[in-house]
Parts: C-alpha cells; structure tokens; sequence
C-alpha cells in the first residue's frame, strides 16, 4: 500500500527533510583533506539533536552510524572510519533523520581537492541524472519513467547504473514501498500520484555496475574497484514534477 500524505504529514515530512539537507550544509565546509568519517558522523549527530530530532540510520538493522560515508569505489553505506580523507578522493555522504514520527533522506557526494576531470564528470553526471529523475516524477508518470530518464542518460555518457540497490517511498518508516529503480523500461509499475512521498537516488559507477559487499556486511562497493557517485533527495510527487524536500537553507 503507497501512501498519498496529508497536508499535515506533509509538513512533517519536510521538516525532517530539510534537518537532513542543514545537516549536510553544515558539514560541508568540514568535508576537506585531512579530515576523517568519524570525525564527520560526531558533528552530524551532535547537529542532528541541536534541532531535536534523531538520526534515522544509527541502530537501523543494526548500523552503527549516524552517516553512511563511502569513498571512491565504495556505492553506498560505508561505515564512517578513522582514515583521513585525500586529495583527490571522492566522498558520498548519506544522511536520514527521524523527527515527529516521520522520515527525511538526502545524499551528496563532494570531491576533494584536485579531482581528476574524468571523476568530477562523474559527478556533476550523477546530480544531473537526479534531477532529471525528478522531473519525471509527476502524476500520471509510472515508477519505471523515472529510472529510464537516469539510466538513459548516465549510459549515453558511458556510465553504469548500480541494478541491486534502488530509491524508495519514504514517510512514517525510512524505506517504504514503492521501490524506485534508477534503470528500466518507460511505462511501467505503478502509476504515480500527487502526494506520494519517495527517495531517488541514482548510484552510478564509472566503470561496470557489478557490485559486492565488504565483510563488514554493510559497505557496497564497485567490482571493478572504480569510482561511483550518489546523490539522493526525498521528493513529493506534484502534477508538474518532483518537489524537492530535502532542500536546506543554510548554505542555499
């Protein structure tokens, strides 16, 4: 059952939301070489409850961190580390916050220092291909349009789009159905309609889109040991396309 949100839960929703997308801006004249994960995930946290709410991944099935953060071929749900950021590195940073009985989820990948012109293209593609999803998240649209426009564009330009792990309905729980693919077929799954409240987030690697998980049972990394990137927001479906909810305000 996917829900059409209220008004109410709307706000609700928003509002952890937005936390998460200040929580990012807040961090990221921090996110620089020399810097380390764990470092990062202490003042995301302390953040986190300076605005009364709480962080929605630590003790999540067991993870043991406020941020995912996954580095250069790492996809997604790297557990934050003492190993210092390098010149040259590429860092996604995955955040969820739980405030007023509702989810909110927002994801950025930054680059540090000089990256080669090869991985920023990576980069500045993922976000892009974000936004092209959202805007195909409108009513009327199917589940499938909004992966067929990222997986369209990201493999024009030579990149692969991760099959195994995927965007979600998100609301009183942090992952809810639907499921939302970044790859597929136009014009299929389920019919989208306004109201509805989910997470894209396009995972897209340099290299091949095979994947593997690390022994720690939680980090996802490339096969081919190349870079990936991600970027994610929690949207509300609209007749005119996705409205993007995880927007912050303290750095824009």
């Amino acid at each position: 059952m996917v829900a059409i949100r209220s008004e109410r839960e709307l706000k609700k929703i928003a509002e952890s939301s937005r936390i998460v997308a200040e929580t990012l801006d807040f961090l990221e004249e921090k996110i620089v070489k020399g810097v380390n994960g764990k470092e990062l995930d202490k003042i995301a946290e302390d953040y986190i409850h300076s605005r009364n709410a709480e962080p929605a991944f630590k003790g999540y099935m067991g993870y043991p961190a406020t941020l995912c953060i996954s580095v250069n071929d790492e996809v997604v749900h790297g557990i934050p580390n003492d190993t210092p950021f390098k010149d040259g590195d590429i860092v996604g940073i995955d955040c969820g916050v739980l405030k007023n009985g509702y989810f909110g989820d927002h994801a950025r990948t930054y680059m540090i220092g000089n990256v080669s012109k090869e991985i920023q293209d990576l980069v500045d593609a993922t976000r892009t291909s974000l936004r092209i999803g959202i805007d195909q998240a409108k009513a009327g649209n199917y589940v499938s349009d909004i992966g067929h426009a990222i997986q369209s564009y990201v493999e024009e330009k030579g990149y692969s789009v991760v099959r195994e792990l995927v965007g979600h309905g998100i609301g009183r729980n942090l992952h809810e159905d639907p499921q939302i693919p970044n790859y597929g077929e136009p014009g299929r799954g389920l019919k989208l309609k306004s109201g509805m409240c989910i997470a894209i987030e396009p995972m897209i690697n340099f290299g091949e889109k095979e994947i593997y998980t690390k022994p720690n049972g939680w980090t996802i990394c490339t096969k081919d040991g190349k870079p990936s990137a991600h970027f994610e927001h929690t949207i509300v479906i609209t007749e005119q396309g996705g409205k993007i909810l995880s927007n912050g305000t303290l750095t824009g």
